[in-house]
């Protein structure tokens, strides 16, 4: 949802590979709060399989918000390798 010009959404915080929505959305962004070499990459999909929506990222390093505003349909699972904390910002 929107507030004025602010993009706020939900959140799901991993420290490893995992479901972060099941369904259709939106991601907003991702904050990495901690890293050793953090890697995302994401699929639309509730697992590691199918339509890869962001391809592994480069090491991330901490914190930091990227921007990320990709659309959805079965759910978002995201890959993360290395190690490291990351907050996703979701509709």
């Amino acid at each position: 949802m929107a507030i004025g010009n602010i993009q706020a959404g939900n959140t799901k915080v991993l420290t490893a590979s995992g479901t972060v929505k099941v369904g259709d959305g939106v991601l907003l962004g991702v904050i990495v709060s901690s890293s050793t070499s953090l890697t995302i990459k994401l699929w639309d999909n509730t697992a590691a399989s199918g339509t890869v929506l962001v391809d592994t990222t480069a090491a991330i390093t901490a914190p930091t918000f990227i921007p990320m505003p990709v659309a959805f349909g079965t759910g978002l699972f995201a890959t993360l390798g290395g190690t490291g904390s990351a907050a996703f910002v979701y509709l």
